[in-house]
């Protein structure tokens, strides 16, 4: 037991006892239980019966263990009849490595359309700071790929001497960096973190000959690695899956191309194109544009819309472009219930921006949900968030929208829940939706988030204590005079029935706070709850400081005692600070 010694007053000196984390009563307890089993079965029924894993999971725990992965840990595993130390017990249940919170592994379904999964999905994913005046570069993307996100956008413009192609925020300030420099970094870090297919959402405000230029850049650039449909229009998306370690693209075809196709079926018709050249225009193709009409008009003006003419016609050019998408990308035109029809024949995605999206989900969120049973949708932030914040994305995912493009580069509450969300399936980008939001019943009735929906499960949430400030943090970086007081926050974020907060009480001046507090979540759509815990150092005149923070998906907790690692604003895991805790999902 080593001590802490503060100096205040000037001349005098506080000393404070920093004792070692003691296991909690409950550990004790489990331990004894395991100790009095039957030689070398004691870890597999605390296994079984405490931490509920399945057999298999059980077996590679144990293997694990007893490879010395563990250390001391290995006793309980049966190579020595000794008694096995409750510190190694305790040390095992402690360690987020050992015993996390959530599995480390892909574990869902994967070869269902894309359209039945979340994606995690960047927002102008080139930028390095706010969307008026910061620079952009490639550091952003590589970071984001590196953290699991599996949609890149980019934001392609003419150079000022219109011959190449550069990476902006189009009508601001912000600085612009070259394309081929993007693509050979997503090429190079595309899946580090995740095999599964990375999407490059392309928003293009090119003339034919520089989208013929990309065109040539990501073909060369991807190789293989780039998947091209064999068919024009799909009638359903490919499973993620089948497209493992592929790099698909997301944009509008280019509208000479769509004249080419309307002026061919002319011909057939009547046989007639003379006027072809004349009425084919290229236009801006951006895919976050909103234009609109009409009582239920999607009529929100937004700074990523954008439409220009050229009277070139380069049919050629714009087939090799086009050729080169999977996921065409649709202008929300005209009656909302019109945009958000289904089409039996071919599959598309939509965007909306987060003010969209409400007015859509009041009016039209049956609708809404159908449509994304087979197509896609995709929410972006509204135009007025120049600091990079970004909305609550609850709303969207209850109404299945699959691609809730979110600013990566900021450290917001809402960041830390997309964050947290997709911390499910192993965090490789891709997490199911829940089989309420993909039905349909025998009357067309879908999912209704508005409805007052019964308890579906309980959540039981026993905070223990915590760990690890003292190794990562300086012994005055909360409180130059002692010790830290700390206290936990844990709730639940999720749709409105579910959403609470709770606290616990403030311990004083310990390095390792032991709370050993019980709260009780009734969740009515747990599929869609998240596990919120911060922890705060209390502070009486001034603000209370940051202590680390994570966020978890619900349906994917393991049960039983477990290791919890906190995490910075950002979401970088600390090296040491963690939390023990016990859940119990009923």
């Amino acid at each position: 037991m080593g001590s802490y010694a503060y100096r205040y007053c000037m001349c005098f000196t506080r000393k404070f006892r920093s004792p070692d984390a003691h296991p909690p009563p409950d550990v004790r307890a489990a331990h004894a239980a395991a100790a009095s089993a039957d030689e070398g079965a004691g870890l597999r029924r605390f296994l079984a019966d405490v931490q509920r894993e399945d057999p298999s999971e059980a077996d590679r725990i144990l293997a694990a263990l007893a490879g010395g992965g563990g250390g001391g840990i290995a006793r309980l595993v049966g190579r020595s009849p000794a008694l096995p130390s409750l510190d190694d017990f305790f040390g095992f249940l402690f360690s987020p490595d050992l015993n996390p919170p959530i599995p480390d592994k892909v574990h869902q379904d994967m070869s269902a359309p894309i359209s039945h999964y979340y994606v995690f999905t960047g927002h102008n994913s080139y930028l390095t700071g706010n969307q008026l005046n910061s620079d952009s570069s490639d550091i952003p993307i590589i970071r984001a790929l590196q953290r699991g996100v599996r949609v890149i956008e980019l934001d392609m413009w003419p150079n000022s001497a219109k011959n190449c192609v550069e990476i902006l925020h189009g009508g601001t300030l912000t600085a612009p960096v070259e394309i081929i420099k993007c693509l050979k970094s997503i090429k190079e870090h595309a899946f580090c973190a995740s095999t599964y297919p990375l999407v490059i959402t392309l928003e293009d405000h090119l003339t034919a000959d520089l989208q013929a230029k990309v065109a040539e850049m990501i073909t060369e650039t991807f190789g293989d690695l780039l998947y091209v449909p064999s068919s024009d229009a799909l009638n359903e998306f490919p499973s993620p899956e089948a497209l493992m370690k592929r790099i698909i693209i997301s944009t509008k075809p280019p509208q000479e191309f769509r004249e080419f196709l309307k002026a061919q079926g002319n011909q057939n018709n009547n046989g007639n194109t003379a006027n072809l050249s004349d009425e084919g225009a290229l236009r801006r193709l951006d895919s976050n544009a909103d234009d609109s009409d009409g009582k239920d008009d999607l009529d929100e003006e937004d700074d990523e819309e954008s439409e220009e003419e050229d009277p070139k016609f380069q049919p050629d050019t714009a087939c090799e472009y086009r050729k080169l998408i999977t996921i065409h990308a649709g202008k929300p035109k005209g009656h909302l219930r019109d945009a958000l029809k289904v089409d039996p024949d071919k599959v598309r995605r939509l965007s909306l921006s987060e003010t969209q999206l409400t007015k859509a989900t009041a009016s039209h969120g049956a609708d809404i949900i159908r449509f994304t049973q087979k197509n896609i949708l995709r929410v972006y932030p509204k135009g007025t968030r120049i600091n990079s914040s970004n909305y609550d994305p609850i709303n969207a995912w209850t109404h299945g929208a699959q691609m809730v493009a979110f600013n990566m580069q900021g450290h917001d509450k809402s960041l830390r829940l997309m964050q947290g969300f997709f911390r499910a399936n192993g965090g490789c980008g891709y997490v199911k939706k829940p089989d309420f939001l993909l039905k349909t019943g025998p009357n067309g009735e879908v999912f209704d988030p508005k409805a007052n929906l019964p308890v579906k499960k309980t959540l039981k949430v026993k905070v223990y204590m915590g760990d690890g400030w003292r190794m990562d943090f300086s012994k005055t970086h909360f409180d130059a005079f002692s010790p830290p007081d700390f206290y936990a926050r844990v709730g639940i974020a999720g749709v409105k029935a579910d959403c609470v907060m709770k606290k616990t009480k403030t311990i004083e001046d310990q390095w390792v706070p032991v709370w050993d507090e019980e709260f009780t979540f009734p969740l009515t759509v747990p599929e869609l709850a998240l596990l919120r815990v911060e922890v705060q150092e209390y502070d009486m005149s001034e603000k209370h400081d940051f202590g680390g923070q994570t966020c978890l998906p619900v349906m994917e907790l393991k049960q039983g005692i477990r290791a919890v690692p906190l995490h910075d604003r950002k979401g970088n895991r600390y090296k040491s600070v963690r939390l023990l805790m016990r859940f119990d999902l009923i």
